[in-house]
Parts: structure tokens; sequence; C-alpha cells
């Protein structure tokens, strides 16, 4: 018995980074759904001269989403009980406001909408990097280019508002 349990053991030890691979995946593919940057409302709007070129933010995004992705997983390995699901908690809301952001921006066409959206996804991530740090540091640390890149993309986002009052 002991021998199966051992043999267990690995696998129990990848399931919490399957899942939230899984969960960043589906929260990438949901949010990219919604983006057309060929759009010509998307073209139209006056952008500011920090505006990242188009390729830049396929470039940023994908290793941001692989931390995510492994800051969760390490995180949720070491968490147990009420601090494993306040954290997985924490974790589904951030994903579910980084999809949303794009749906509310693009799909929707509203930059205020999106403002609005990052104000809580920076907020999300505040609350995600202290449940991560309460049970793991090193996802925590993994967590701050993810919660960096998205203060930038509220300023962006601001700007974008105040450039385009209508």
């Amino acid at each position: 018995m002991r021998l199966l349990s051992e043999k267990q053991a690995p696998s129990h030890r990848l399931a919490p980074y399957v899942v939230t691979a899984t969960a960043v995946s589906a929260a990438a593919v949901a949010g990219a759904a919604a983006v057309d940057a060929d759009d010509a409302w998307y073209r139209r709007l006056d952008k500011p001269a920090f505006q990242p070129p188009a390729w830049a933010f396929g470039a940023v995004w994908t290793p941001l989403y692989a931390s995510i992705a492994w800051a969760g997983g390490h995180a949720l390995q070491q968490a147990a009980g009420r601090r494993r699901r306040t954290l997985a908690a924490a974790l589904g809301a951030n994903l579910v406001l980084n999809t949303a952001w794009s749906w509310l921006f693009f799909r929707a066409q509203s930059p205020k909408a999106g403002l609005a959206g990052t104000l809580l996804i920076d907020l999300s991530n505040i609350v995600l990097i202290r449940r991560t740090a309460d049970v793991d540091r090193a996802g925590a640390w993994a967590l701050l280019p993810y919660a960096g890149w998205c203060g930038f993309a509220t300023a962006l986002n601001a700007a974008i508002v105040k450039r385009n009052p209508a």
C-alpha cells in the first residue's frame, strides 16, 4: 500500500499546476476571443505615445500567463484547508477579471468600462499576492511582474480614456 501512495505522489504534486495552467489558458483564450486589434473602432482611438506596438502584447502576456500558472500551482501545492480555498478563489476571481477586461474594452468598445475593469484587476492583484505570500513567498514574487504589467495597463487605459472622452 505504501508503494501505491508513493507512486501517486508525483501526480498529486502536479495536480495544482495542471489546474492552474488549465484555468490560466482558459482565461487567455476567452479574453483573446474578444480582442480585434484591427477593428476600425480600436484603430481610430487616440493612443498615447507610450502605447507598446501590437506584437509586444503577445510577447509580454505569454510569460506573464506562464508565471501566473506557475505561481498559482506552487502556492496551491503549499496551502491546505481554508487557505487553499481562499487562495484558489482569489486566483479564480483574478482570472475572471482579467478575461472580463478584454470584453469590456474591446467587445463593448468602452475604454471607461475597461478602466473600471483594470482597476478591479489591480485590487485583485493585491489580494492575490497577499494570499499567495501567506503560503508561498516564491509564488508571490512570481506574481509581481504580472501586477506591474497590469499597473502599466491601467495607466495606458486611463490615458486612452482621457484622450478619447466621447
